[in-house]
């Protein structure tokens, strides 16, 4: 199961951050998908609540957050949080709006049991759609998102203005590279060797790195560019999202079911599949029937010509990438878990050149990984074209393989929902130095912070 997706906390996060991207107007940047500033808190009180959704393509998370303010001079503690989810995504609703917004509200309760009635009206609640609804025509996402946008206005909940929408999908890439960054302190100091980051998530996928050479800018497509402000710095990003090219996307592009109307019965193949295999798929409301060759070739090489189809010509390379380090999440994490590439807690750092061994070694295998996924030699296949012929990458190049939640910064959530003291946050400096205090007691209130699963 892929890793929840942590750029739409982060994005959260860090809107009382100082951003300014290369807008003509200079407004902040976040302020056309994330809900506006609340300080919807009294600084006199010892315990609150903030309630996050993520609407990813593959399922809907929610995130109830437990804050404690012990002073109202200090910043609060982030002392633990309820998560829960539910399958399928929001986009799997796109002709059912109505039931979509329902799996929401189901979520919705868990928060009504779980934060005291005496605060439901100061706790805020906000969803952020990523690229399953991205993905859909626009009428259908916005149908989504109204009924959903009625579910949290029927609750007893805090709702801000524009507590609903989609991320743009460059964004998810832009807050992944500042979370990375910023909590492993490369963003600190004079000689700042940044790293990059490559997010795998179902409907698309995104890169994200600080370009060092004058000719990778000029190289670059303008819109795969972007200017920031933070702490004092200008950074200007290379960063894209490719959607259509997330994992569960690309195994419909494989199969050649990728934008088909699906005729009842018809049957979808690949060399990248078990022979003998014939199953169903669902996959944004949609269900697939597919299976292996029969009578055809399977195994490694069959199926990489069957992927290098996807990706061959597909993504801009900028030669740069090939000597930078790079952090990779969510279905890179998941694949290398799932085979042993990494350590499924501690993560790892791999080679480019390990996802192709490994893919090699199950496509030409099958038979002995009939207990995992159906599509894991599939998977193993496009991962390792999308980073070498997608994108580019050198056999060698390294990557840092890591679950989402060990780079999260439980503190992060905290500055969205801004339960500091109000006049601390209505200054420039004063949402600055409480990032930084945020950062520095990190590892105090770590140990304190808990994660907390409720059972159905």
């Amino acid at each position: 199961m892929a890793s929840s997706r942590l750029p739409i906390l982060i994005a959260l996060a860090f809107s009382s951050l100082p951003f300014v991207l290369s807008h003509s107007n200079r407004v902040m940047w976040f302020q056309d998908f994330f809900p506006p500033n609340v300080c919807p808190i009294n600084a006199k009180a010892n315990t609150f609540y903030g309630i996050m959704f993520d609407a990813g393509s593959t399922g809907t998370r929610i995130h109830i957050y437990t804050f404690v303010q012990k002073s109202p001079e200090n910043l609060p503690e982030l002392e633990g949080e309820i998560f829960e989810s539910v399958k399928p995504g929001l986009s799997a609703y796109a002709d059912q709006p109505e039931k979509g917004a329902e799996t929401v509200k189901k979520l919705l309760d868990m928060a009504i049991d779980a934060v005291p009635p005496h605060l439901w009206k100061k706790t805020p609640v906000v969803l952020k759609a990523t690229a399953g609804l991205r993905l859909l025509s626009e009428e259908k996402a916005q149908a989504l998102l109204s009924e959903v946008k009625e579910v949290f206005e029927e609750s007893p909940f805090l709702v801000p203005e524009d507590s609903v929408g989609i991320m743009d999908g460059s964004h998810e890439g832009i807050l992944a590279w500042i979370t990375v960054n910023f909590l492993t302190g490369q963003l600190s100091g004079q000689n700042q060797q940044t790293v990059g980051t490559l997010d795998l998530g179902g409907a698309s996928t995104q890169i994200t790195f600080l370009p060092r050479f004058e000719e990778t800018l000029k190289e670059t497509p303008g819109d795969f560019l972007t200017s920031f402000e933070m702490f004092n710095s200008t950074y200007k990003l290379y960063t894209h999202s490719y959607l259509g090219f997330g994992l569960k996307a690309a195994r419909l592009a494989t199969l050649g079911a990728l934008n088909m109307e699906v005729v009842d019965g018809q049957m979808f193949h690949s060399s990248c599949l078990p022979r003998q295999l014939e199953a169903e798929w669902h996959f944004g409301g949609v269900k697939y029937r597919y299976g292996g060759n029969k009578e055809g070739e399977t195994g490694f090489k069959p199926c990489y010509l069957e992927v290098l189809k996807v990706v061959k010509g597909k993504l801009h390379q900028p030669d740069e990438i090939r000597g930078s380090s790079f952090y990779a999440f969510s279905y890179y994490y998941d694949r290398a878990a799932d085979t042993n590439l990494i350590d499924y807690e501690q993560g790892g750092v791999l080679e480019v050149r390990d996802f192709e061994r490994k893919a090699k070694e199950v496509c030409d295998n099958m038979e002995r990984y009939n207990s995992a996924s159906p599509f894991l030699c599939m998977d193993l296949t496009y991962i390792t074209a999308l980073l070498k012929e997608g994108f580019g990458f050198r056999d060698n190049t390294v990557l840092q393989v890591n679950q989402r939640k060990e780079l999260q910064n439980p503190l992060l959530p905290l500055l969205f929902f801004k339960p500091f003291t109000c006049h601390e946050a209505d200054t420039h400096k004063g949402r600055v130095d409480a990032i930084h205090k945020a950062f520095l007691i990190h590892k105090n209130v770590k140990g304190k912070y808990q994660e907390k699963k409720k059972q159905k």
